[in-house]
């Protein structure tokens, strides 16, 4: 197998990871969230604190009761660079659902960074990281108007 044909491999085993978290954010699935990710894994996500290390599938689960029905997460622009047994994603993420306590539909658009090692055969994400922007006038607003 060449270099070129073990990259495009590897990406579509990454894809795949990528594609089964948008399912199981879709199904409110916790467990199936953690799945892929690395036990000390570092994430950097919208809610406190600053950093995390791995997926307490509890507080995951917490969370996604917080919606009504699914939450359907769709990518826009991610290129996926493979070197070796890492691999590094990087594009935009909309966010769609009816959060219970807003009682209506949001969608809104994120940044999003994720990092993956090939360990055991298996790519695992060792770094997440997501954001939104904020409109820097003093009103601290985030910008949930923003699209790719």
């Amino acid at each position: 197998m060449g270099v070129a044909t073990e990259n495009a491999a590897d990406i579509a085993e990454i894809q795949t990871v990528l594609d089964s978290l948008c399912k199981a954010h879709h199904e409110k699935n916790a467990a199936a969230i953690a799945a892929p990710y690395a036990a000390n894994a570092r994430l950097f996500t919208l809610s406190p604190p600053l950093e995390q290390r791995g997926i307490r599938v509890e507080e995951q689960q917490a969370w996604l009761d917080t919606w009504e029905g699914p939450i359907d997460l769709r990518s826009s622009d991610m290129e996926i660079t493979v070197s070796g047994d890492f691999a590094f994603c990087h594009g935009f993420v909309q966010m769609s659902g009816t959060p219970k306590s807003a009682g209506r539909h949001m969608s809104f658009w994120m940044r999003s960074t994720v990092c993956l090692r090939r360990d055991g055969g298996a790519w695992h994400i060792i770094h997440d990281h997501v954001s939104v922007p904020f409109y820097m006038d003093g009103s601290e607003r985030p910008a949930f108007d923003l699209k790719p």
